[in-house]
């Protein structure tokens, strides 16, 4: 299951640490800064440019 992995217990027992982890959860889930891993191409759709690409790959002859 995908899921599996990303769930798991944790066992701490300092009780500085149990503090200090349940600020960071805390701080984390407030304002995540989400970005995206690669730049977002918009789709191509002139009829022209999809032909010279696909033409570049070899299609069409």
């Amino acid at each position: 299951m995908p899921t599996s992995s990303i769930f798991t217990n944790i066992v701490i027992n300092d009780p500085e640490k149990v503090e200090k982890f349940i600020d960071a959860l805390e701080a984390s889930s407030h304002d995540p800064a989400w970005q995206a891993a690669s730049p977002i191409k918009q789709p191509l759709t002139d009829i022209e440019k999809i032909r010279e690409l696909m033409a570049k790959r070899g299609y069409g002859k």
